[in-house]
Order: C-alpha cells, then sequence, then structure tokens
C-alpha cells in the first residue's frame, strides 16, 4: 500500500504537521482563488505559514523562517 494514501480510499485523512503544513491525503479537486480547479492525488500540502510562493501549497518555507504552529 503506497503510505501517500489513505488506508481506506473512501476516507480522506487530514494531518496537521507540527510546525509544518496542513497534509491532506486523497484524491482532491481544489478551486483555487482564480477559479481554476486542480486535482491533486495522494498526499497534498497547504500552507499554513503563509510564506509559500505556491499559495495555497506549500513549498517548504516554513522551515527557512522557523514557523511555529
Amino acid at each position: 500500500m503506497n503510505e501517500n494514501q489513505p488506508k481506506d480510499p473512501c476516507i480522506t485523512e487530514i494531518i496537521v504537521a507540527n510546525n509544518g503544513p496542513l497534509k491532506i491525503k486523497g484524491n482532491l479537486e481544489i478551486q483555487l482563488a482564480s477559479g481554476e480547479i486542480v486535482t491533486k492525488e495522494g498526499t497534498t500540502g497547504f500552507c499554513r505559514c503563509g510564506v509559500s510562493k505556491i499559495k495555497p501549497f506549500c513549498d517548504g518555507s516554513h522551515r527557512n523562517i522557523e514557523f511555529i504552529g
């Protein structure tokens, strides 16, 4: 089984990473602020620090600013 997929394909798992992104495991359809629809499979990281250059997705910038959250 792929660890990036939830144990049950009908379940979406949400994980709040310590001092990092919000990680969502599952098949997602995301509507961006622009109206564009993006499809993601597996694990998708969403920015919580506000510094990512690819918002709403995480680019790892939280490591550079020592984000606590």
